[in-house]
């Protein structure tokens, strides 16, 4: 465990050393919660109630999308884009060799990482949202479900990342499952909005996506409409999508490993 402990470090200080960045995507971030706002707003003033959401709930909804972008890594990034690339040049083959779980390495990597964007692009743009707007705040035992389910969203995240990665193995590059995938999340997280405004059936089947664990899942345990069983379930969910993910990646890569060639070796 501090093996794992010290990779999940590592790639916290990595992400840490790009400030100029960090400050601009915080920019980024704000500036698109303002404008999905002030476009949700709009929305619910026609329609006050809107998937269960009040005005307020709904702007929440947007700041905690930002907030959660690049924590889950939605449109890709990470240590899985290593992943991939390391396949494409045949530097895989020292991730093989070393006496430690690939899939481990990469998912400390990754929750290093996601921890980064987390207390830097996530918490920052939420204190603008809050200022301008005036959000939802969560109970106690909310902003603890929300915890636990944001760490769950980055495995979760990390998992299907990881798949659609180790796509390179057969296509030697990840690039066109990448777009795929980027384009599936951002419709089915409920970044682009939320998913209870779906119509019936593409809702049910939205929801029961791993995606949702992204953002709707957590914003919707930070809005209170998780509480008790209901919030027991919710993360349950992630956690069963997050070892079934995970148990998929750890096939897919043994399969792989039989496959690989580098260097006609």
């Amino acid at each position: 465990m501090s093996l794992y402990a010290a990779i999940a470090t590592r790639s916290f200080r990595r992400y840490s050393t790009y400030t100029a960045a960090t400050l601009a995507g915080i920019f980024t971030n704000s500036v698109f919660g303002i404008i999905l706002s002030f476009a949700y707003l709009a929305l619910w003033e026609q329609n006050p109630s809107a998937g269960g959401y009040g005005a307020e709930q709904a702007v929440t909804f947007v700041w905690i999308g930002q907030a959660l972008l690049m924590t889950i890594a939605l449109w890709s990034g990470g240590s899985t884009d290593d992943l991939a690339e390391r396949i494409r040049t045949g530097d895989i083959a020292v991730d093989l060799y070393r006496p430690v779980s690939v899939l481990g390495w990469y998912l400390a990597a990754d929750l290093g990482r996601g921890l980064y964007h987390f207390a830097t692009r996530g918490v920052a743009p939420t204190i603008v949202g809050a200022l301008l707007f005036g959000l939802v705040l969560p109970s106690p035992a909310g902003a603890a479900g929300f915890l636990v389910s944001v760490a769950l969203a980055v495995v979760v995240s990390f998992a299907v990342r990881f798949l659609f990665a180790a796509s390179a193995f057969w296509l030697l590059d990840a690039t066109g499952p990448r777009v795929l995938l980027s384009v599936l999340a951002t419709f089915f997280s409920g970044l682009t909005l939320p998913l209870n405004l779906f119509p019936d059936g593409l809702r049910q089947v939205a929801l029961a996506l791993p995606f949702a664990s992204y953002v709707q899942t957590p914003a919707d345990i930070w809005l209170g409409r998780h509480s008790g069983p209901d919030l027991l379930a919710a993360i349950g969910l992630q956690v069963a999508w997050a070892v079934l993910l995970l148990g998929a990646c750890a096939l897919v890569l043994r399969a792989a490993t039989r496959k690989v060639v580098v260097q006609g070796g």
